[in-house]
């Protein structure tokens, strides 16, 4: 069997005991021996079975012991996770077409630049080669999908038999091997940022991320094939596994009748298969699959709760991009699970190999209707002709960092010659446009758009709802109607990011307008300059200087001559957050810890063990942001580690709690999870009122005027994930609600929402220094536009 090959090429492992040269074109790989030192874990407690999976250290030693083998395959590793460990990339092709990889690269990139002759191109050559890209254990605890990945990388590197003889003749694979070093090696479904990297695709702040999406632009595979586990009985005994399409809602932004017409028969192609080597099994754990009759997919067995809407997954994401794509979810954690994968990867690859020229030519079809704006089962008018991103000129660094972010996503951004008119208003020479008609039209819209009120489509969603850009990273983005004149002289964005100005001679006001403003205050702060906190601004009471100067720059702010300087000197402060260790499989905290350190503030973590035992020592601020079960001492067997030990434990942690806020610490809590945690801690008297845990979504809130809202309009945008409101606020000061109308919920899903209208999301207590924020401001660090309201209660005295 598979499973003993691959055992048995391990063992042999000891042999080499030296690196192999790589290609000078490619990144080197470090000597075998620098992973021996690597601390691994055996396994996960979140996991039902646990088997003795490949650990990432023998990850490179097989790769060299398979490319040894064969000419087959290209070994690379072009870049490094968050802990610095490598991301493997395999390449796999039939030696004699392996010179003409950059052949096949430009087929891919006349797809989108110019359809009709990669049209022409499949007609004159009926032996081209598609892309499939397979993506392994994006989930570090999911072990098996890198065990499966590296036992297709065997077969086509080294087998013989006339079916890998074929689908080579017709396929490129190429192979993310261990998409989630850090994860696998710590045995967590999270990187080491703390961060879910399937969540992560349309936010991209993770280098594990960005790399994926390095390679989906690369190849712009024709089928993606993303690795996971464990889904056992949402299709009953008979159908363990999972293996998409996804159930309803669609995000609109796909053309989905394209994908449709072969995801379905696609998806049954690898049930079919896995079905076929059932007898193969060893039943090893509680799943029959030797009696399996098919698997879940989702959109044939059921009506709700497994969608493809929000572009955060990374299949989603790939689709965007022209790949049919697919998340397999593994029914179990064993070689069972390995070769379940293995099967269903088989079957794709075979499905593809009969259908090839239709299914690329669909794939075309999706980048032609892009660039001819012609979306034929889209409303008319859904996709707008162009949007205009005007620049602040003072502080432009939330419009450059979209465009840099929608540059990196191969959408097509220009910038105006001139200045321009459109609906009335003046635009100066310079502004950004994206014209829609463009190849990736529908990852730009899903981007830029303002997104929707699904609530009433689907009764439940499996993550987030909206994520619009615009609003949440703070920017502008114009859209001009579908039916305009609109024509404007524009040329190539060539630079995206400016260097900021230090205007005058001091001293100087900066705008509290973005997370590179609050970065720059704190960066003079630790510089020792003398920085003051006004009503709506900061003020630096100095005079030019070349160090000034040069941080000013590095900013991309304008800072300008300011008369009178106003406001306290702000000192620097020490934070602490509460770490979540990885209670149900995820770091809750990690969103709020990246906001403050990108704000640039000096940030520890303390777990709730930690705290109990040595109180919160010379920290100045504390944010409670995550689970409130944190601080319980009754949870799972997985979960124990994470939270406290017990009653007195639990009685240390609260006492230590209140004796700080007694002794004049800041206490911020934040979210759901926070708001319940400072209510049973006994810091406030308000009532914690609560959403479902899948409601979602984006919201207008009616922001008072004060220094914890300075620099938000009075009607202005907040972020909500399990929405928490507060009533009974007589002892609390109120400074944010949700708008008191019946619009006040602008994109998401979140039903019965009638309550939340008007209440309360930001207030702080009037006789201690507690402040609790409903909003999600620092939610997967996607929220930008948000983060300062977490400066705003820090700064605020």
């Amino acid at each position: 069997m598979m499973k003993k090959q691959l055992i048995a090429g391990i063992a042999a492992l000891g042999l080499f005991a030296v690196p192999i040269t790589a290609s000078a074109d490619s990144p080197k790989w470090h000597n075998v021996n620098v992973n021996e030192t690597l601390d691994e874990e055996d396994g996960s407690l979140f996991n039902s079975e646990n088997y003795d999976f490949v650990k990432y250290s023998k990850v490179d030693d097989k790769l060299r012991e398979i490319d040894e083998r064969s000419n087959r395959i290209t070994v690379e590793t072009p870049a490094k996770s968050s802990a610095g460990n490598d991301l493997y990339v395999v390449t796999i092709s039939d030696p004699t077409e392996k010179g003409k990889y950059g052949y096949q690269k430009s087929l891919r990139k006349k797809m989108f630049k110019n359809p009709e002759k990669a049209d022409k191109f499949i007609e004159k050559h009926p032996d081209f080669k598609v892309p499939v890209m397979i993506n392994a254990s994006i989930h570090g605890t999911e072990f098996v999908g890198s065990d499966a990945a590296l036992q297709l990388i065997e077969r086509f590197v080294t087998a013989e038999d006339e079916k890998t003889k074929e689908l080579l003749e017709n396929h490129i694979l190429i192979f993310n091997v261990v998409a989630n070093p850090d994860g696998r090696i710590d045995a967590t479904r999270f990187n080491s940022n703390g961060f879910d990297l399937n969540r992560d695709f349309i936010t991209q702040s993770q280098v594990e991320t960005r790399h994926t999406v390095d390679l989906i632009k690369e190849w712009n595979p024709m089928v993606f094939l993303d690795l996971h586990g464990y889904v056992k009985g949402y299709g009953g005994p008979d159908n363990p596994g999972l293996i998409e399409p996804c159930t309803p809602p669609h995000n609109p932004n796909y053309e989905y009748d394209l994908f449709s017409n072969w995801a379905m028969d696609q998806a049954k192609a690898m049930e079919g298969n896995i079905v076929d080597h059932r007898s193969e099994y060893d039943n090893t754990s509680n799943v029959d699959y030797q009696s399996m009759k098919g698997t879940y997919i989702p959109q044939r067995d059921d009506t709700a709760g497994w969608d493809d809407y929000p572009p955060i997954f990374t299949p989603m994401y790939a689709m965007y991009h022209g790949a049919y794509g697919y998340t397999l979810e593994a029914p179990t954690n064993d070689w069972d699970g390995v070769k379940w994968h293995y099967d269903a990867v088989m079957g794709a690859l075979e499905f593809s190999n009969q259908n090839k020229e239709e299914m690329i030519k669909d794939q075309i079809e999706v980048f032609k209707r892009g660039i001819q704006f012609d979306h034929p089962y889209h409303t008319e008018g859904f996709f707008p002709k162009a949007y205009i991103l005007p620049v602040d000129k003072e502080d432009p660094t939330a419009t450059e960092k979209a465009v840099e972010h929608l540059e990196f996503n191969d959408i097509q951004v220009s910038s105006s010659k001139k200045d321009f008119t459109y609906d009335g208003v003046n635009y100066p020479a310079g502004t950004y446009i994206v014209d829609m008609s463009q190849a990736k039209a529908g990852l730009a819209n899903t981007m830029l758009w303002d997104g929707e009120d699904i609530t009433d489509i689907t009764p439940a969603m499996y993550d987030i709802s909206a994520w619009n850009l615009p609003e949440l990273w703070g920017f502008e983005a114009i859209e001009v109607d579908a039916d305009s004149s609109f024509n404007v002289k524009v040329h190539d964005v060539k630079k995206v990011t400016t260097d900021g100005d230090l205007v005058g001679d001091g001293p100087y006001v900066i705008p509290n307008s973005s997370v590179k403003a609050v970065n720059l205050v704190n960066t003079l702060i630790d510089q020792g300059f003398d920085v003051k906190k006004g009503k709506d601004h900061f003020y630096v009471n100095a005079k030019e200087t070349p160090e000034l100067r040069k941080l000013v720059e590095k900013s991309g702010i304008t800072v300008k001559t300011e008369d009178v300087v106003k406001g306290e000197t702000l000192d620097a402060q020490k934070v602490t957050v509460l770490k979540d260790g990885g209670i149900y499989k995820s770091q809750s905290h990690a969103g709020t810890l990246a906001a403050l350190q990108r704000l640039g503030f000096d940030v520890e973590e303390i777990t709730p063990r930690q705290l109990a035992a040595e109180g919160l020592r010379d920290t100045d601020v504390f944010f409670f942001s995550g689970t409130s079960r944190m601080i319980s001492y009754n949870n799972s067997t997985a979960n124990e580690e994470f939270g406290l030990e017990d009653e007195s434990q639990y009685k240390a942690f609260k006492q230590n709690i209140q004796s700080f806020v007694e002794d004049g610490g800041k206490y911020i809590a934040v979210g759901t999870g926070g708001s319940e945690a400072t209510k049973q801690l006994g810091l406030t008297e308000v009532t914690v009122n609560t959403a479902g845990s899948n409601s979602n979504g984006i919201v207008r809130v009616d922001y008072s005027p004060s220094p914890l809202t300075s620099g938000y309009e009075s009607t202005d945008y907040g972020f909500v994930y399990q929405p928490v409101w507060y009533t009974n606020v007589e002892s609390v000061n109120v400074h944010a609600s949700l708008d008191n109308t019946d619009v006040f919920f602008v994109a998401g899903h979140w039903e019965n929402r009638e309550g939340a209208q008007g209440q309360p999301v930001i207030v702080n207590e009037k006789d201690q220094d507690v402040t609790l924020i409903g909003l999600e401001a620092g939610f997967r660090d996607h929220t930008d536009y948000l983060f300062r309201l977490f400066s705003n209660a820090i700064f605020t005295k």
